[in-house]
């Protein structure tokens, strides 16, 4: 009679380990990057939103010649009301929008992105690289 020991199944403890690690290096990795992501999605919305303040400094400017003054004058409603997520305001001051962001968006508070506008021949052009707002957080043109 042969006696023939049984194969041992499973996985040994150092697999689950080195399994274990991996997981937690790809979560480091993974975890800020999509923290980020989230963040220039709310810049992305806000940029959005900020359209309709450049459609009313458009159309003041295309009647007018020149610049509103204020929300008021692009025919837009108070800064504060204008909102979205992490967005607290958007002011139009002449030919600047300025984008003001909640305090949870990034660690400086009230961070903001500035769009200035720019006659070019008749039609206007935008900048978007003023503001506090850091530059990972940014769209690409706007860096």
């Amino acid at each position: 009679m042969s006696f023939i020991a049984p194969t041992a199944r499973g996985f040994t403890l150092i697999e689950l380990m080195i399994v274990v690690a991996i997981i937690g290096i790809l979560a480091a990795i993974a975890i800020p990057a999509y923290q980020d992501y989230t963040k220039r999605a709310y810049v992305a919305e806000a940029l959005n939103v900020a359209s309709g303040a450049k459609r009313g400094i458009w159309d003041y400017f295309s009647v007018n010649g020149n610049w509103p003054a204020d929300n008021t004058t692009a025919g837009l409603t108070r800064p504060a009301s204008i909102t979205a997520n992490r967005v607290t305001s958007i002011d139009v001051t002449n030919n600047v929008i300025t984008i003001t962001f909640s305090n949870n968006l990034s660690a400086p508070p009230n961070n903001t992105l500035i769009l200035t506008a720019a006659n070019s021949n008749g039609s206007l052009t935008w900048d978007c690289t003023g503001g506090t707002l850091p530059d990972k957080y940014r769209p690409a043109n706007c860096r």
